[in-house]
C-alpha cells in the first residue's frame, strides 16, 4: 500500500515546521496550527523565531544540522507561542533530503504524553478509593445520623448559649455526610448511560443554572463551533462535570467576579491511547477558561488526584470525580494554569454512526 505524503503530514500528531535557508516557515501541519494558533496562510514566509520562543540556542542547532547533515535532538526545553504560557517540549531538527539548507523542526510537548498517562493513573487512584468509600459510608454515616438526631433533641431544652454547641454538632455532622456522599460516588461501578449528546445543549443548561446561582457574579462568554457532531456520553454526568468546573472557576474568582469563557472546537490530532496499545480519537474539545488567580504551583500536577485541593476548605474530591467521569467516557481532561488564566480542557469522542450503534 502506498501512503500519500500529504496524508502523513496532515496526520502527524505533533507540531511540525518546514523551514527554508533563512529559517522562514514554508509549511506547517495542522498540529502546528493549533500549537501557534495560526494558519499556514498567515505564517508562510514568517521567521520561525517570530512565532516560537524556545529556551535553547536553536540558531546554533540549525547551523550544526546544516553543516553535519544529521538530525539533532534537544530535550526538556520551554517553548511558547504567542501569548501562551511556555510548555516543556522535546525539540528535533533534521535536514531535508531535497536541499542542503531546508530543515524540518518537530516540537513534541511533553505535557501531552504526561497528561495522557495521568488519565490512567488518576482513574486507578479513583478506583482505589472505592473500598474506602463503601467502608466509610457504612461505618460512619449511620452513627452520624444518630449524633445529629441526639443533638437536635438536646437543643429543644437548652438555653440560647448552649444552642450554639448543638447547632455546631448538627452543622459539622451534615458537612461530613456531604463529604462521604462525594466519596461514595467513586464506588459507582456502573458504566455511563451513553447516548448521542449535543455538547452545546449540556453547556447551555449548565450556563443558565450558573448565571442565576453559583456564578451570578461572573460574565460567561460563549465561543462555540456550531458544526460539532454529537458526542457519546451520559448527559447527566456531563452536566456534573461542567457544573463542577464552572463552580470552581467562580469560587476562584471570589466576590470580585470575573470572566468565564466556554469554547468548543474540533481537534482531530488528539488520540487517547489505551493500555492495550489501541488509539481512539477524542476530537471534541471543550475549554473552560477563567481569569482567576490560577492553581497553586505545588498542586497543579496532581489537581485531579483524590483529596488534592487548592481551596482552604476544599475536599479535593470534585476534580477527582470529574476526571473519573471523563475517563469512564473514554475521554481526557487537562489543565493549564498561570495567574490570570486557567484553562480546563475536556476531550471527548464522537458518537458512533447509527449503523455502527445498531450492529
Amino acid at each position: 500500500m502506498t501512503l500519500d505524503q500529504d496524508a502523513i503530514w496532515t496526520a502527524l500528531p505533533i507540531p511540525a515546521f518546514l523551514l527554508d535557508a533563512e529559517d522562514r516557515i514554508t509549511n506547517i501541519n495542522p498540529a502546528s496550527e493549533l500549537f501557534v494558533n495560526a494558519t499556514i496562510k498567515t505564517l508562510s514566509g514568517v521567521p520561525v523565531f517570530d512565532r516560537l520562543a524556545v529556551d535553547a540556542p536553536l540558531d546554533e542547532a540549525f547551523a550544526r544540522v546544516r553543516a553535519n547533515r544529521a538530525p539533532l535532538f534537544i530535550n526538556d526545553v520551554d517553548v511558547s507561542a504567542g501569548n501562551k504560557p511556555p510548555v516543556l517540549c522535546n525539540v528535533q531538527v533534521a535536514p531535508m533530503n531535497d536541499t542542503e539548507e531546508h530543515l524540518l523542526l518537530l516540537v513534541t510537548p511533553r505535557e501531552i504524553a504526561g497528561r495522557l498517562g495521568r488519565v490512567h493513573s488518576v482513574k486507578s487512584a479513583a478506583r482505589s478509593a472505592i473500598g474506602m468509600a463503601e467502608m466509610l459510608a457504612h461505618e460512619i454515616k449511620n452513627p452520624l445520623a444518630g449524633i445529629t438526631g441526639a443533638a437536635q433533641l438536646l437543643s429543644m431544652n437548652l438555653s440560647n448559649g448552649d444552642l450554639e454547641m448543638t447547632d455546631l454538632i448538627v452543622e459539622e455532622s451534615r458537612r461530613i455526610v456531604k463529604l462521604l456522599e462525594q466519596v461514595e460516588q467513586f464506588g459507582n461501578l456502573r458504566p455511563p448511560a451513553c447516548k448521542p449528546v449535543n455538547i452545546h445543549d449540556v453547556l447551555d443548561r449548565v450556563r443558565r443554572s450558573a448565571t442565576v446561582g453559583y456564578a451570578a457574579n461572573m460574565a460567561i462568554l460563549e465561543e462555540y463551533d456550531p458544526s460539532l457532531p454529537a458526542t457519546w456520553a451520559d448527559p447527566d454526568q456531563l452536566m456534573q462535570v461542567f457544573t463542577n468546573l464552572i463552580t470552581n472557576a467562580a469560587q476562584a474568582a471570589g466576590p470580585r467576579g470575573g470572566t468565564i469563557r466556554l469554547r468548543t472546537f474540533y481537534d482531530l490530532s488528539l488520540r487517547l491511547r489505551h493500555p492495550d496499545g489501541s488509539g481512539v480519537p477524542v476530537p471534541l474539545q471543550v475549554e473552560i477558561t477563567d481569569d482567576g488567580p490560577g492553581l497553586p504551583a505545588e498542586i497543579s500536577a496532581e489537581i485531579f488526584e483524590p483529596f488534592v485541593s487548592g481551596r482552604e476548605n476544599g475536599t479535593g474530591l470534585g476534580l477527582a470525580l470529574v476526571s473519573k467521569i471523563i475517563g469512564d467516557h473514554g475521554g481526557w481532561i487537562a489543565v493549564d494554569s498561570v495567574p490570570g488564566r486557567t484553562v480546563f480542557r475536556v476531550s471527548l469522542p464522537v458518537a458512533p454512526k447509527p449503523e455502527e450503534d445498531e450492529s
